[in-house]
């Protein structure tokens, strides 16, 4: 019996003193980062079936969110470099400052083409209800409030 609270004493005097340095977050706030992974699909399985099941229709919701012209993917079968996949890419990082570079826009265009469109969709999402839900004025967050309102849903 003594043997026993001791262990149980021991246990819980353990338990208490870990202490968690760092909180895990998400990547969504580390600056310079896409919020999600190029192939972590499963963060969104409506954006994935619907890209599975009719990827130009997608890719044309995806561009017309991001304010450019909704018929620019349909250049993506002209060449060997999809040019709307490259624009979209490089947009989305100049306009949430990710690092990266036209040579990984190009690599992830022409190798990983559904899963870059995935990604941008994503990317999307997550920053427009960031910004829609830290953002009190109504004027400053007025192009963000669509977007916003789709987190958790498809671009359709």
């Amino acid at each position: 019996m003594r043997w026993t609270s001791l262990l149980l004493q021991r246990a819980s005097s353990a338990m208490t003193q870990q202490v968690v340095r760092v909180q895990p977050g998400s990547r969504a706030q580390e600056a310079g980062q896409w919020s999600t992974g190029l192939c972590e699909c499963y963060k969104d399985v409506g954006d994935c079936c619907f890209a599975l099941c009719c990827l130009p229709v997608f890719t044309c919701k995806v561009t017309s969110a991001v304010g450019a012209c909704p018929c620019l993917p349909l250049l993506d079968c002209i060449g060997c470099v999809p040019p709307a996949s490259l624009a979209m890419r490089a947009s989305v990082r100049q306009r949430y400052g990710i690092k990266g570079s036209v040579w990984s826009d190009c690599l992830y265009g022409c190798c990983c083409y559904p899963l870059s469109w995935l990604q941008i969709s994503r990317e999307l999402k997550r920053r427009a209800a960031s910004h829609a839900s830290s953002s009190s004025s109504s004027s400053s967050s007025a192009r963000y409030t669509a977007l916003a309102s789709l987190q958790g849903e498809h671009l359709v």
